[in-house]
C-alpha cells in the first residue's frame, strides 16, 4: 500500500492540484495528470484506485495549508478581534486579484460533484468548512461572546457568500464588502458582551447591597 509520504504520489497530488484547481476536476482526465506529473497512467493508478480517489486527495492536501492561511493572516493581522477576523477577508481579496486565482477549491469541487452527495471529495469539503467554523468558534467563545457558535456560522456564510459573488462578477471589492460586514458583527458581539459584564456587575451589586441592609436589621 503506497504511503502517504511517498514522493511519486505526492508528486502526481500536485500535478492534479494544479491542473483540477485552474480546469476543474471534470475537465481534466486522469491521462492528462499523469503527462503532468511525468509518470505513466499505470504507474497513477497504483497510487490512487481511481480518478475520484484522486480529487479526494487533491481536496485532502489542501485541507491543513488553508486553515493554516487563515490563522497565519488573522493572528498576523494588528488590532482588536474585529480588525483581525477583517483582515482574512481582506487577505483574501488580494488573492483574488491574481491572474490565477480561481475561488476556493472546495466549493468549485462541491458545485461539480453536486449530483453525487456521497463522493469522498464532498465529504472532505464538508470537514474543512466545519473546521474553519469549529476554530472561530473557539476563538469567539475565548473572547467571551456570548452566542459564538451563531456569529461563527455567519462569518461562513459571508466568506463562502463573497467566494462565490467575487467569481460572478470578477469583483474581489465584494470580499472586501463582506469584510466590512464581518468586523461590524464581532464588533456588536463584543458590544454585547461589554453590556452583558457590566449588568452582571450592577446585579451582583445590587444584591451586595440588598445582603448587607439585612445584615443591619
Amino acid at each position: 500500500m503506497p504511503r502517504s509520504s511517498d514522493p511519486t504520489r505526492n508528486r502526481i497530488i500536485a500535478a492534479a492540484t494544479s491542473l483540477f484547481y485552474s480546469e476543474g476536476i471534470r475537465a481534466v482526465s486522469v491521462d492528462a495528470v499523469a503527462d503532468k506529473a511525468g509518470l505513466t497512467k499505470k504507474t497513477l493508478y497504483y497510487h490512487f484506485r481511481s480518478k475520484d480517489d484522486l480529487i479526494a486527495a487533491y481536496l485532502a492536501a489542501r485541507d491543513q495549508p488553508n486553515l493554516a492561511l487563515f490563522k497565519r493572516w488573522f493572528e498576523e493581522a494588528e488590532g482588536a478581534l474585529p480588525d483581525k477576523v477583517a483582515a482574512i477577508f481582506r487577505n483574501l481579496a488580494r488573492s483574488a486579484r491574481h491572474p490565477k486565482w480561481r475561488g476556493c477549491g472546495f466549493l468549485r469541487t462541491t458545485a461539480e460533484l453536486a449530483n453525487l452527495p456521497g463522493h469522498p471529495a464532498i465529504k472532505i469539503g464538508a470537514a474543512h468548512k466545519k473546521k474553519f467554523e469549529t476554530w472561530l468558534r473557539e476563538t469567539f467563545a475565548a473572547e467571551g461572546i456570548g452566542d459564538a457558535a451563531e456569529l461563527a456560522r455567519q462569518m461562513l456564510l459571508l466568506l463562502d457568500g463573497s467566494f462565490a459573488v467575487v467569481l460572478l462578477h470578477r469583483d474581489p471589492s465584494y470580499m472586501e464588502t463582506a469584510g466590512g460586514a464581518a468586523h461590524a458583527l464581532v464588533a456588536a458581539a463584543l458590544a454585547g458582551r461589554t453590556k452583558r459584564v457590566k449588568a452582571r456587575r450592577r446585579s451582583a451589586a445590587r444584591v451586595s447591597v440588598r445582603r448587607q441592609h439585612a445584615q443591619l436589621t
